[in-house]
């Protein structure tokens, strides 16, 4: 046992040495995962696994909606979704101070809505926000920093594929994960707009006040945000209300945002044979992920690396809260170094047996768990606690992958200006995160309510 501990922490310092070294995550897992079992069991054993994981971990249901939620996304923004959703929103919040990055925090989580992808959300809408920024003379902090922030809300505000990952990994409900995730993420875009505005008192000229609109242009771009809100109020509302699970959900807002985008005139043969490339390789990037984090997975759990980790914490002597605490900071440090998805699926595999372990079990009551909640209510108030420090991750200096594609668009603001505009909503996360783990009510009232 003592050796297949060490063979199992040999290799996860080999994992972190090709990660180090840019070899694609997906390759990482798998390699150090087949030369991991191959030295446990056997060659035989190995062999027997590439034989029938990739069929058993793809022919997972609950995966089938990732690629009907990527596809939505592209085909999103073909359509042109993310412009009628800025202009919306500029109409109706431009004339407060910072009315226009106001807007595009908006438009960002109304595009999440539709997308699932933080750095899709933030691609997306800096290429339609940032010139109306810069043209109302906005800083190059706070233009940057507002659309490098407002792109992480893609990852939380449901649909999200990396809530369905994580969902599947802890074999969670995705609806339940879907309606937990709607407060926070309102929570977060209520933060962001509140920063803005502290920004704007603070430095006037940050953010000045845009001239008011006429009232024909005021009621032309709010006819025209009216499908996007019918698409997420069929989708997401069809969901949390029972009438239809997400994978169909997902596929008539396939076909919904394809309607709009074929009638609004964006969407043409070619636009979409480019959404569904787009989806095919995001897709099939995904469920290779998956497949090395499975491989990975396996090895670790035969090696006993979860289980040692979960034991020793366990007897560790620190409070349960103290560990929630050092995980998700481990998270917020790993979220800066990989995207997303790579992470939930590396980490969430080591962490989850250890808040299990520190809970009680698997089957606990909330009368006498370590957290004061049952096994089922834990995974969802650390799933969305787990994705919100993910988003942190996102624009963490020195490696916030959503500050550098907001850089790589804004080529006359440097980077360094980027990062201190978005350390204001940096902390504007912190304080929800705060929140959140001291009121864990707040994440599980919606999936509560609507069970009742």
């Amino acid at each position: 046992m003592a050796d297949a501990l060490m063979i199992g922490f040999g290799g996860l310092g080999l994992l972190v040495i090709l990660i180090a070294l840019r070899m694609p995550i997906a390759y990482s897992m798998i390699l150090v995962g087949g030369i991991g079992v191959t030295i446990l069991n056997g060659p035989a054993i190995f062999m027997s696994q590439l034989k029938t994981l990739a069929y058993g971990q793809f022919s997972i249901y609950d995966l089938s909606v990732v690629p009907m939620f990527v596809l939505m996304g592209n085909i999103a923004t073909k359509a042109g979704l993310s412009r009628d959703l800025f202009r919306a929103a500029n109409a109706w919040l431009g004339w407060l101070p910072g009315g226009t990055a106001i807007s595009a925090i908006a438009a960002c989580a109304g595009f999440g809505s539709v997308c699932g992808s933080s750095l899709a959300t933030a691609s997306t809408m800096g290429q339609v926000a940032l010139p109306e920024l810069f043209r109302y003379r906005y800083s190059g902090a706070l233009a940057t920093g507002t659309l490098a922030a407002g792109g992480v809300l893609g990852i939380l505000i449901p649909p999200s594929v990396v809530l369905v990952i994580y969902a599947v990994i802890v074999e969670a409900n995705i609806v339940t994960m879907f309606m937990a995730a709607l407060v926070p993420g309102l929570i977060a875009v209520i933060l962001f707009i509140l920063t803005i505005l502290v920004y704007v008192t603070v430095n006037p000229a940050a953010g000045p006040k845009r001239a008011p609109i006429d009232r024909a242009e005021f009621i032309s771009a709010s006819v025209s945000v009216l499908p996007v809100l019918c698409v997420f109020a069929l989708v997401i509302g069809g969901i949390y209300f029972g009438f239809f699970n997400p994978t169909p959900a997902a596929a008539i807002g396939v076909f919904l945002v394809w309607a709009y985008g074929t009638v609004h005139g964006g969407i043409r043969w070619p636009q979409l044979r480019d959404a569904l490339l787009q989806t095919a390789s995001s897709t099939g990037m995904i469920y290779l992920i998956l497949l090395g984090a499975e491989m990975l997975k396996i090895f670790m759990s035969r090696g006993g690396v979860p289980q040692a980790v979960a034991e020793w914490m366990a007897h560790s002597g620190l409070a349960p809260i103290t560990v929630l605490a050092i995980l998700l900071a481990a998270l917020i440090v790993l979220g800066c170094l990989m995207d997303s998805l790579s992470m939930i699926l590396l980490a969430i595999p080591f962490f989850w047996p250890v808040l299990v372990e520190i809970n009680g079990g698997d089957y606990v009551d909330a009368a006498t768990a370590g957290f004061g909640m049952t096994t089922e209510d834990l995974k969802v108030w650390f799933g969305i606690l787990a994705l919100i420090v993910v988003e942190l991750g996102l624009i963490t200096p020195p490696v916030g992958m959503n500050v550098f594609v907001i850089s790589a668009m804004a080529k006359n603001v440097p980077m360094r200006e980027t990062f201190i505009g978005v350390m204001p909503f940096f902390c504007a996360e912190l304080v929800r995160v705060v929140i959140l783990v001291a009121f864990p009510a707040i994440t599980l009232w919606l999936p509560t309510l609507l069970r009742s």
